[in-house]
């Protein structure tokens, strides 16, 4: 299916068409093409290849680390015996795991910035997703209920009005042309298709007795409940509620993940801080081994956010022709439909005009037939007028609600909703995915740097035995023990 035209109101940023036009290469090195395809094996392969990436710098940080373990475990063997190399030995390092920590903080700064960013970016994607789930639910809810009412019209008071007006053959075509007319606008109704059947805002529509028909008011977003789903599969048609609800629990999640990994790292930096300061060589063994720790995670953490920040800097170049040949969006719902909501463009008609004419004109007619029963036959039948004022009743309540549907199928509603989604997602969404990759590959480097020369800082510091030898050597000088109590 050919791209539609660009949504209005939305520009890729700098940083989406920059990462969009990275080369994308597969598992057999060669070039693929960078479209949005995120089911296709294809697609896949070229995010493994660029996520593979951090792999390969998490093995070289890794020979890096080794290197200098190697270097301090072979090759300063005899600096035990040399102070003055000692010395600048401990100076040195201190200073390398000095500048490496304050890196590591930096890049924790970044972190939470970040992370804050991000969860900005989805929190506005999940409220512009429940707005147009509560807009969609409204516009089910009034077909429904404006069907219910007049096929309640038909069923009663108007069967009643044709019993009563038997003999007299003008009124009783008046009110077959009404019950004639209420079931053109019920089935012209009902051909309006949203694929609303698989939403579920929690808007219940009570059971409708008497003639007691009232317009709607569903609940808005913020109090009305989005049912989720037992399965985990996307269910078909799309339901926005289904995806803002999964949203928010997949988002809690990644948020108090990110805010635990950056906590870590500042632990762990922190106490290295604490443990050059001590010279407390068992908390700095402790250090290192949570700096493992962290570095493996923050190579990792990078690697599935290149991942993400490549795919969603494809979907956000062209968002249009996912949603168009995605099956997921369109199943129960044309492509007019879909094109007439996502750009919104002021050349284009509604899918739903012709519908919504005839319908007006329908219920304009409606109520012609019954202003002239209601001056013409309720002098000669009175009994028809109870039947009569309930009919006028529903007709009002329905075309109250009419005028609301009318409105709500409009496509600025739900087109702005598409694009405070797409701003949120491409713009906050994504430059918060980009400050996080940033934090973890600076804390990836300085781990690296703290893991090389942490050794040779707990190398450096001097043991119990030597402290204790060199407390012991000042008590027995005798010219130091003369020179101590010599008077001043």
């Amino acid at each position: 299916m050919a791209a539609m035209a660009t949504v209005p109101s939305y520009t890729p940023s700098l940083w989406v068409r920059m990462c969009h036009a990275l080369p994308r290469l597969d598992l057999t090195m060669q070039m693929k093409d960078n479209i949005f395809v995120p089911d296709s094996w294809e697609y896949q392969q070229t995010l493994l290849v660029l996520s593979s990436l951090s792999a390969v710098a998490l093995v070289i940080s890794l020979l890096v680390v080794l290197s200098f373990l190697i270097h301090y475990c072979c090759c300063h063997r005899g600096d035990r015996s040399e102070g003055g190399k000692k010395g600048r030995g401990i100076c040195c390092v201190t200073w390398v795991a000095v500048a490496s920590v304050t890196l590591c903080c930096v890049a924790i700064g970044i972190g939470f910035y970040g992370n804050s960013e991000a969860n900005d970016g989805m929190y506005q994607l999940t409220s512009s997703l429940l707005t147009a789930n509560y807009t969609l639910a409204s516009i089910d809810l009034l077909i429904t209920d404006t069907i219910s009412g007049l096929q309640l019209s038909v069923s009663g008071p108007l069967t009643s009005m044709e019993e009563l007006f038997t003999g007299s053959k003008p009124f009783l075509t008046s009110t077959r042309n009404c019950r004639r007319l209420s079931d053109n606008v019920i089935n012209l109704l009902s051909s309006i298709s949203l694929a609303c059947s698989g939403i579920d805002a929690g808007l219940g529509n009570d059971s409708i007795s008497g003639a007691s028909i009232i317009p709607l008011t569903p609940a808005p977003p913020s109090v009305a409940p989005t049912l989720v789903p037992s399965s985990g599969l996307m269910p078909s048609p799309f339901s926005p509620g289904w995806a803002a609800n999964t949203l928010m629990v997949n988002e809690d999640y990644r948020w108090l993940s990110y805010v635990l990994l950056l906590l870590l790292d500042l632990i762990v930096c922190l106490f290295i801080l604490l443990g050059l300061a001590k010279q407390a060589r068992w908390l700095l063994i402790l250090m290192t081994v949570l700096a493992w720790l962290a570095l493996f995670l923050s190579w990792g953490s990078l690697g599935l956010e290149t991942a993400t920040v490549v795919a969603l800097s494809d979907f956000c170049t062209d968002p249009n022709i996912f949603v168009l040949n995605s099956t997921n969006f369109n199943t129960g719902t044309s492509s007019d439909v879909l094109d007439y909501y996502l750009t919104c463009s002021r050349r284009m008609n509604s899918p739903f005009q012709q519908v919504m004419t005839q319908s007006q004109r329908a219920l304009s007619n409606i109520h012609t037939h019954l202003s002239n029963l209601d001056r013409n036959a309720l002098t000669q039948f009175p009994k028809a007028e109870k039947s009569l004022r309930e009919v006028q009743q529903i007709l009002n309540s329905t075309e109250g609600n009419f005028h609301q549907l009318v409105a709500l199928l409009n496509c600025r509603g739900l087109n702005k909703d598409y694009i405070d989604s797409l701003k949120g997602l491409c713009y906050d969404g994504m430059e918060g995915l980009l400050y996080l990759s940033l934090y973890s590959f600076l804390s990836a480097l300085a781990f690296t740097a703290i893991l090389c020369s942490l050794p040779g800082a707990w190398r450096s510091f001097p043991s119990e035995s030597e402290e204790y030898e060199d407390s012991d050597s000042e008590s027995e000088d005798p010219f130091t023990s003369h020179q101590r109590a010599a008077p001043p």
